[in-house]
């Protein structure tokens, strides 16, 4: 698969847009791919998307976390055209989406939460349609139709009409589609969603290989471990407006108090959460599975602490782990934090 990316991304053919594709440098990759500044919808009295501001860099994985209803698809419908927005200014490769959108239209290409494979053509059919779309010569677009099938494992499902195809492989195919033009940015809506894990663990290292090989990718989620796997940094969007921005270690270390201890015992009596509450430091206990999770400024004192309580009760702990905050500790914690009336972060 790695030579496979490498030859789409490096080969020297001319793009439809007169750009040479694999033309991204080491240099390029610290320019600036995705601009937003205010950008903003509304829907009647809805605001959709809240004065949002976005720089996203060359080669860059950028994920949009949020949960649903929170604004993701509408960025991205702004961002590529197909939404014109209320207020604010985006641009695309360096074109203004609302000013010259051909040209930003030229240099990405968009994969849709729901896939948009066309049901009545097989696989190679959606793929020689998608090199159509882009006025790619006939022989070329063979060329790189064969470089997708095998990229996206769908080589045996070549024959296979759309309609026939499960969700993990027609989301696979819609992916292929997109690539077939070797886009200069990739947008992703919500890829992984419903999918099998074998199919989101090849889209997860899919995106990290594209991103090495120059291309940007602009991820929206609401799957938190998903950003956190693939993503080089985060946006968090709660109600319209961005609370957060940071690679995901950057934003876990902004709430230390999610640090904690986390225990499982052999035991299961009713008295145990008491128990566990009552030691020193301990803000917070969390039953997560068959383990038991101490949330504590301290994980030191609580660790002392927990080893007496073991002691004098008799326990048999199966495994003791110390655990930094999570993704997904930073996401409620600046979603509860929305929610009062805090603001963003």
């Amino acid at each position: 698969m790695l030579d496979e990316v490498g030859r789409m991304l490096s080969s020297s053919h001319t793009s439809p847009t007169g750009l040479p594709h694999g033309a991204v440098t080491v240099e390029a990759s610290r320019t600036t791919a995705i601009a937003a500044e205010g950008l903003t919808k509304r829907f009647g009295d809805l605001v959709a998307v809240d004065h949002i501001d976005l720089r996203v860099k060359e080669g860059e994985v950028f994920g949009f976390l949020g949960p649903n209803g929170a604004g993701k698809t509408t960025t991205i419908r702004m961002l590529t055209t197909l939404t014109p927005p209320s207020g604010g200014r985006a641009c695309v490769a360096g074109h203004d989406v609302m000013m010259d959108p051909l040209n930003a239209k030229r240099n990405f290409a968009v994969v849709p939460e729901t896939s948009n494979a066309y049901d009545e053509l097989t696989v190679w059919g959606n793929l020689m349609f998608a090199g159509e779309l882009h006025a790619m010569p006939r022989s070329r677009r063979e060329a790189v139709a064969e470089d997708m099938l095998g990229l996206l494992a769908l080589t045996e499902h070549r024959q296979k009409r759309g309609g026939h195809l499960s969700k993990g492989l027609k989301r696979r195919l819609v992916l292929a589609m997109a690539l077939m033009s070797s886009p200069r940015i990739l947008f992703l809506d919500e890829p992984s969603s419903g999918l099998d894990v074998d199919s989101t663990r090849m889209l997860r290292e899919l995106v990290r290989r594209l991103a090495s090989g120059g291309m940007t990718v602009f991820l929206t989620t609401h799957n938190i471990e998903e950003a956190n796997r693939v993503c080089d940094r985060v946006a968090i969007i709660v109600r319209g407006r961005i609370v957060a921005t940071g690679a995901p270690e950057e934003l876990r270390m902004t709430v230390d108090a999610s640090r904690s201890v986390e225990v499982a015992l052999r035991e299961d009596r009713p008295s145990m959460e008491g128990a566990l509450s009552a030691l020193p430091s301990v803000t917070q206990v969390r039953r997560e599975g068959d383990k038991w999770r101490l949330f504590t400024p301290s994980p030191p004192e609580v660790l002392d602490a927990l080893a007496g309580l073991i002691h004098d009760e008799g326990l048999h702990p199966v495994s003791i782990n110390t655990l930094g905050p999570s993704l997904e500790d930073v996401f409620v914690a600046l979603t509860r934090e929305d929610a009062r009336g805090g603001g963003p972060a």
